[in-house]
Formats: structure tokens, C-alpha cells, sequence
């Protein structure tokens, strides 16, 4: 039934992007070809849309489908009510109205993917799981994307603070401001926040330097470190929330991988969000060890190449599960490796448990 949920909503979310009164074209940047939409919008005026990468077989399909894709409310929304009565964890009202919002103004056409618990509560469908509820709570929504996707798809959503006023008007910029003046997070008079995230891969100065984000409302976003393992390759799901929200959000592997690693990055003094975090990773470690050992494999194989400070930090955040989901982590990772054959070049698969 999730399944099935996801795709009508990823087919509604398509057709309400790009109206039956418009048409799709191709165009190449940097050697890779994209789509984009031509059309009207509701006020009579012409838009164009970025779509997304011709070799997304998903996209492209949607393309040659395109005006033949029918949706029915009333059939998503019953779904919905009936995994949520099946132990799924649905959205809270004014969660599921912001996400909402952001879907229909374009954040994950252009990309951006949610990321935290809000991520973490789309792999219950996903992996067929219930989720501990202590692990789901959250007051905020954080969403990140790649500088290189915001800056080169000539597309934006409209400004991020009018969407947000437009489900709560106490809504409001927050600093620390980048250079140019615009805002990284956003707080309403509840303390409820969006915060925008970029990966950096740079120097620690980069970090106090939030670069513009041209595809996200002309915001910017706050540089973190080990983002770009996270967000890469990212899956689409459906939050729980009215008839449904198509969103991307991380692969539970490597989901998993980043958790262990930023728990070790944590202060001392942050122990509720190391809890989380470890608790998070050890709730993926249980879903994923017997049937999907493969692609948690795969995230930590990637992980570990990194280098030492990788290496060492996997280490650390295994070695803070608690002994069980260790040994489970080990296991799965060892049995993997001896299925596939596989052992890159200076890991033993002692050695990645």
C-alpha cells in the first residue's frame, strides 16, 4: 500500500508541476542533458521549469506519460489513513502543512531534500518498520541540497519566507545572515524552524560563510560537514500527512553511516542528541542487517574509503552502539562482503565491523 501511495503521489505531484497546457524540451549543461517545462501558469503568463536529468529513467518516464497520469485525492488520502492505522507514524498538522507548502512551491522538483528526523520517519514505509515515537519527535525541518544543483538548474522556488507566511505569518528570519544578507533559517513565534543546510567540503572557514542558494528563494544555506555523503543519491518517499507528500530524502544506509558519524562529533554536553542519533542508528541497524545488509554495506564501504578520520570515526560511533547492534552492524557488514566477494583495496572485513 505504501508503495503503491508513493507513486500516485509522485504522479500528482507531477501533474500539478506541469499543466496539460504546456510541453517538455531537452537541454545539455556540462556534457549532461536535462529536462525542462515550457508552460502557462494559472495567471496566463509564461513559465519555464527545471525538471530534472534525461538519464533519471523515473523523470523521463513521467515525460512520455506526460497528460495521461491520473491521480485520485480521495483514494491517496484513504491510503494514508489506513497506513497510519497500520502503525505508520503520520505528520503533525503544522509539520504536514509546511512540508506540504514547500512540495507544491517546487523544493523537491529542484532537488533539495529533507534531512533529520523528519527524513528519518519516511523509512517506517520504506522499510516496512515501526518506528519508536521517541525517535520521531522534532521541532524543526531541515533541508539541504547540493550548491551545485542550486546554482546550475536556472530555476527557483519563490522566496522561502513567503511560503512559510503563508502558513504561519509569524514566521521570520533568523541569523546568523550571509554575506549578502539573506537568511539561513527561519523561526516562527512558536520556535518552530527551517534551516537550510549545504555540504562543505572546504576549509572550517568556509563554514562562516553561508553561500546563496539561487534555486531555494533566493536563501542561503549553512555549510556542514560530511552533508555530501548524506544527501548523495537521495530516495524519494511519502510523509504521512492529508493525501500524501512526495519529498526526497536520504538512502537509509548512508543515513545510518552519518548518524554513527556525527554522534561522535557531538560536545559531551549534547548527550539528548547523541542518544538520538545512536538510537536512530540502531533502529536502522535492526531494519536493514537481515535482507538489506548489501546496500549497508555499500554506504560504510564508501564511508570507510575516505580516509583515517572516516575510519576512525566509524569505529568510535560502532563502538557506541550498544553491544548488540554492533555485533549486528559487524555481521551484516561481514556478510556482505563474503557474498560479494568484494574487499577493496586495504579494508578487511574484520576490519569494516
Amino acid at each position: 500500500m505504501y508503495a503503491d501511495l508513493l507513486q500516485r503521489c509522485l504522479d500528482a505531484a507531477f501533474d500539478a508541476d506541469f499543466p496539460e497546457n504546456g510541453s517538455f524540451y531537452q537541454q545539455e549543461r556540462r556534457g549532461r542533458r536535462y529536462w525542462y517545462y515550457s508552460g502557462y501558469d494559472r495567471g496566463g503568463h509564461k513559465s519555464t521549469k527545471y525538471v530534472g536529468p534525461v538519464d533519471d529513467p523515473d523523470i523521463s518516464g513521467r515525460v512520455a506519460q506526460f497528460g495521461l497520469l491520473k491521480s485520485s485525492f480521495r483514494e491517496r488520502r484513504g491510503a494514508v489513513r489506513a497506513l497510519v492505522a497500520g502503525g505508520l507514524p503520520a505528520l503533525d498538522s503544522f509539520t504536514g502543512s509546511i512540508i506540504d507548502a514547500l512540495a507544491k512551491a517546487g523544493l523537491f522538483r529542484l532537488r533539495a531534500c529533507l534531512v533529520g528526523s523528519l527524513a528519518f520517519q519516511a523509512y517506517s514505509g520504506l522499510l516496512g518498520v515501526r518506528l519508536p515515537q521517541a525517535q520521531l519527535m522534532t521541532s524543526d525541518a531541515d533541508i539541504a541540497q547540493f550548491l551545485s544543483i542550486s546554482t546550475e538548474v536556472s530555476d527557483s522556488m519563490p522566496a522561502m519566507i513567503g511560503v512559510l507566511q503563508s502558513i504561519d505569518p509569524t514566521f521570520t528570519e533568523i541569523g546568523p545572515l550571509s554575506d549578502n544578507g539573506t537568511a539561513i533559517a527561519y523561526k516562527n513565534a512558536a520556535d518552530y524552524r527551517v534551516e537550510l543546510l549545504v555540504p562543505n567540503r572546504g576549509s572550517d572557514d568556509y563554514a562562516i560563510r553561508p553561500p546563496p542558494m539561487p534555486a531555494l528563494g533566493g536563501a542561503s544555506a549553512q555549510p556542514l560537514r560530511f552533508l555530501d555523503f548524506l544527501i548523495w543519491q537521495p530516495v524519494r518517499a511519502v510523509l504521512l500527512h492529508n493525501a500524501g507528500i512526495a519529498v526526497n530524502v536520504p538512502a537509509p544506509e548512508r543515513y545510518l553511516v552519518h548518524k554513527l558519524i556525527v554522534a561522535t562529533r557531538r560536545r559531551p554536553e549534547d548527550i539528548i542528541k547523541i542518544d538520538k542519533d545512536l538510537s536512530q542508528a540502531g533502529t536502522l541497524v535492526e531494519a536493514m542487517a537481515a535482507h538489506r545488509h548489501h546496500q549497508l554495506f555499500d554506504a560504510w564501504s564508501e564511508a570507510w574509503e575516505r580516509g583515517d578520520s572516516w575510519r576512525a570515526a566509524l569505529k568510535q560511533g560502532r563502538g557506541m552502539l550498544p553491544p548488540a547492534i554492533g555485533e549486528l552492524l559487524t555481521e551484516a557488514i561481514r556478510r556482505a562482503c563474503g557474498e560479494s566477494g568484494d574487499d577493496p583495496a586495504g579494508i578487511g572485513c574484520g576490519d569494516r565491523g
